[in-house]
Parts: C-alpha cells; structure tokens; sequence
C-alpha cells in the first residue's frame, strides 16, 4: 500500500475564518489526533487571504483514508462546516513520491 496525501482549501465566508477553525477542531481535530492511519495533518492559514485555511493530510493507506472520511460523524461536520464556508472545498488527493523524515 501506497501513502495517499490531501491537500484541502476551504474559503470561508467573509470573517467566518476562525468559525470554521472551530468546527474543525470540535469534529476533526480530536479524530485525526487519535487515528493512527493519519501520519501527518497541517491545519494552516493562508497568509495572503484572510478568508482560506490551507490543510494538508498524509495518511498511511487510501483505505486508511477512506476509512477516517467514512466516520459516522462526518456527516455532522460537513453540516456544521457548510454554515460558515463560501464553497465546498478545493480537494486534490495525492499518491505520495518522496518525502523526508
């Protein structure tokens, strides 16, 4: 099994920045902190547009992803996150080629 990479931009609304940062940290935080398919997880601000979080996700397997996404909460957060975001997010997974450390 290959590692799968996400790289993840949501765009809230206006001002409504640290409103999705607290959703996040509600539902996915805690999860992704405790799953051990997750090997890395970058939750960032995006210096040049106060309105976008930047997050980057690398996982141990696509099945590892898979199965976080599929969590029986997730749905919950999609809810709560859609109350404070413009659009959906910019999702772009990734097979992973090389890394240090």
């Amino acid at each position: 099994m290959s590692k799968q990479a996400l790289f993840i931009r949501h765009q809230a609304k206006p001002g409504c920045r640290d409103d999705v940062r607290r959703v996040w940290e509600t539902f996915v935080k805690p999860r992704a902190a405790a799953n051990p398919g997750h090997e890395a997880y970058y939750f960032c601000y995006d210096e040049g547009d106060p309105d976008t979080i930047c997050v980057f996700q690398l996982y141990s397997s696509k099945e590892a992803m898979d199965a976080f996404l599929a969590g029986e909460w997730y749905p919950d957060y999609l809810k709560a996150v859609g109350e404070v975001v413009a659009a959906p997010p910019q999702i772009s997974p990734a097979g992973l080629v090389w890394q240090k450390g």
